[in-house]
């Protein structure tokens, strides 16, 4: 970009736009010259891509506008607390805005307001539009990178962006057209020298810091979005890598509308931008040209030091945080409070302010394209192949998903087997497998939630992909039970036989018997762990937070184990909890139930001594000794157990279909309430009100 430099006057006593302060020049003076830093970004069409006053009718990417936005959050009883506070503004095609402020100023809000991402629980009033109209943002059109860099760790960079190319990009394009566009956008980005090494997580060294935020983006800008939000793309980089990722950036803004919230970038950084918002407090200090809010600091008083970075100026000025007194040329020291309230009023009586507000009003009254609505991601089945490739891929090479499992059942199984090697048949015997069923059935099992973490991560993925639209939440889900199922068969089968054999449930049945045995305990074993990974998963989309969920997930099983009915029998659990609900949808009950059946049916043990009869069949022992319900067989114990796998996914997706359906109806009733606020407070101007509305006025199309 071709810069064009303003020379104001650096005396702060010599211009004053605020109209309560004495000024030796009068406002229209700065107002002139502030209209003519507009006017001359609005002439370099060349560089910056866009003409303002040429191109409303064009189809030349997004406008995107915003005007008397507002954004509350309830403090409980304490009210609502305002996060942004009548904002008003635009963003172009062409152009990089930049969202500054200092920390909690509201930089993050207004980036997901605008782009339709805010919490259920935060209201939202004000007109936001696309190309001057209320429409949603259709997927393709929009992508949004994340502050934190949600990546499956186990992947290389080419495979990352492959595998986000083939879900994302239609299935009229062929592979090797996916292919070369992932491979065209890794260069363009810069990675084409890190596209086999992995991405690196807690385990492995992998990329850097700014190689993971360009990674993140890659995979956004696949489908070529026309408008791209970027929440914190320096966060946690140094100034070489920030600058490196910010001329990345850049470099794609032709014909694309990027708005970016950055917190404090180096002049370099910051010399990339446009335009900027810089915020304090939720207010607006400044909205306009990047080059010119120095003049706009130094006109009201407040000029940038030489050689000091302006960004840092800029945020040290309206940081309140720490209050300190700030120099006022030669009007002495004003608190941060006070230099804040100069420039929002300042702002607000400049041309800066009347020129926001009339580009604003031009945009809507020319209005553009309405959003293209038929662009398509891959077909449902291509998303699933996909997916279960790239789980497979991650399962496989993340030792704490599955083989570290391997290794502990394995070490437990050879505990088990050997504190009951060959139990033998007599009376003894009895309690012992019991207690061995049991254990399997419960502890083995309960073992399961240790692959939590690593499924904790994949899920993060699975947030952030499924908000920017990439796939189909059926699509996960069936993507991760076929990915999980080879290892989830080994982990049950060789632990499994190690138990199952070492403790010599074989003995007395013929071998064909023994067979069916191993086989329905091991399914068993298989079954009941995928029960608690999808338990797991419906706990991962409540409690995203990962201590939380552990504990969640094993308070869960906990309560199933002690209502399974080995603990305390059926037939003396108490009824109002216990019996009625929890023995009834305990998967536990079922698994004990099918297991004891599966041992004891066709077997005879000898009585004690003395006793009558002198020997004692197995289906009196399950309906004495373990109160099972002989009324069906042990098949149907099974059955019902891959029933409650099936009944436990439709739960999770229920769940994250819910949340994506509901959160814009909360939204719309709080906003009806607030509009019912703001009319009651309008006809009775008495009345006290310190809440804002929600009007949720788009959303990204999931």
């Amino acid at each position: 970009m071709a810069s064009t430099n303003f020379t104001l006057p650096s005396r702060a006593h010599d211009y004053e736009l605020n109209s309560s302060s004495s000024s030796s020049v009068p406002e229209t003076k700065i107002s002139l010259e502030l209209e003519t830093n507009f006017r001359v970004m609005q002439s370099q069409g060349e560089n910056n891509g866009v003409v303002r006053d040429e191109t409303h009718s064009n189809n030349i990417g997004v406008f995107l506008t915003w005007k008397d936005l507002w954004v509350t959050v309830s403090n409980g009883t304490k009210g609502s607390r305002s996060i942004l506070q009548g904002l008003t503004g635009y963003a172009c095609p062409g152009e990089l805005l930049a969202i500054m402020g200092p920390s909690g100023c509201g930089k993050s809000t207004l980036l997901d307001t605008l782009a339709g991402r805010l919490d259920s629980n935060t209201r939202q009033s004000g007109d936001i539009l696309i190309n001057g109209r209320r429409q949603a943002l259709a997927y393709g059109t929009s992508a949004y990178v994340t502050q934190d860099d949600a990546l499956i760790t186990t992947l290389t960079v080419r495979e990352a962006v492959y595998y986000s190319a083939q879900l994302q990009l239609p299935n009229s394009m062929s592979k090797s057209e996916k292919k070369e566009t992932a491979e065209m956008t890794i260069r363009e980005m810069g990675l084409q020298d890190a596209m086999n090494t992995r991405i690196g997580g807690w385990g492995s060294k992998g990329l850097s810091g700014g190689q993971k935020r360009r990674v993140s983006i890659c995979i956004e800008i696949l489908t070529r979005p026309k408008l791209l939000f970027l929440d914190e793309p320096t966060s946690g980089l140094d100034s070489a890598a920030s600058y490196y990722v910010m001329s990345r950036i850049a470099r794609q803004r032709a014909g694309k509308t990027i708005i970016a919230s950055i917190h404090q970038p180096s002049a370099e950084v910051f010399g990339l931008f446009q335009s900027v918002c810089l915020l304090s407090s939720g207010k607006t200090i400044y909205f306009g040209p990047a080059n010119a809010a120095n003049e706009f600091f130094s006109a009201n008083g407040f000029p940038c030091p030489t050689l000091q970075n302006p960004s840092d100026h800029f945020l040290k000025t309206i940081n309140k945080d720490f209050d300190e007194d700030i120099e006022e040329g030669s009007a002495g020291k004003k608190s941060t409070e006070e230099v804040i309230g100069i420039l929002v009023k300042s702002y607000k009586s400049s041309h800066c302010y009347q020129e926001v507000q009339r580009q604003v009003a031009e945009i809507c009254s020319k209005e553009g394209e309405a959003l293209e609505k038929n662009r398509n991601h891959a077909n449902f089945i291509t998303q699933c192949c996909v997916l279960t490739i790239r789980s497979s891929i991650n399962m496989f090479r993340d030792l704490g998903y599955y083989w570290l499992r391997l290794v502990v059942y394995s070490v437990l199984a050879l505990g088990l087997g050997t504190i009951y090697y060959n139990i033998g048949s007599n009376y003894g015997s009895i309690q012992a497998r019991g207690s061995m069923l049991m254990f399997v059935a419960s502890f083995l099992t309960f073992m399961a939630i240790g692959g939590f973490p690593s499924f904790v991560e994949e899920m993060k993925v699975f947030q952030r992909e499924r908000l920017n639209g990439h796939y189909d939440t059926g699509a996960f889900v069936i993507g991760n039970i076929l990915s999980a199922l080879p290892y989830l068969v080994l982990v049950s089968l060789i632990p499994g036989a190690i138990a199952f054999y070492l403790t010599g449930l074989q003995e007395g049945v013929g071998i064909g018997e023994g067979v069916e045995r191993f086989f329905y305990f091991s399914t068993v074993l298989f079954v009941c762990m995928m029960l608690v990974e999808s338990l797991m998963m419906i706990v991962a989309s409540i409690v995203p937070n990962f201590l939380m969920g552990i504990i969640a997930g094993a308070g869960i099983q906990g309560l199933m184990i002690l209502g399974g009915g080995f603990f305390r029998l059926p037939n003396d659990l108490p009824h109002p909890f216990w019996k009625y609900p929890m023995y009834y949808i305990a998967f536990h009950r079922y698994a004990y139930q099918g297991l004891f059946k599966n041992e004891f049916e066709g077997r005879t043990f000898p009585n004690i001594p003395g006793g009558r009869p002198r020997v004692i069949t197995g289906e009196s022992i399950l309906r004495e000794t373990w109160q099972v319900e002989m009324e069906y067989s042990k098949w149907v114990d099974i059955a019902i157990l891959f029933g409650m796998v099936v009944v436990y996914r439709l739960i999770f997706l229920m769940i994250v279909k819910a949340g994506e359906k509901v959160k814009p109806v909360v939204r719309a009733l709080m906003s009806v309430q607030q509009k019912q606020a703001r009319q009651i407070m309008a006809a009775n101007p008495t009345t006290e009100t310190n809440s804002a509305g929600n009007s949720p006025l788009y959303e990204i199309n999931k």
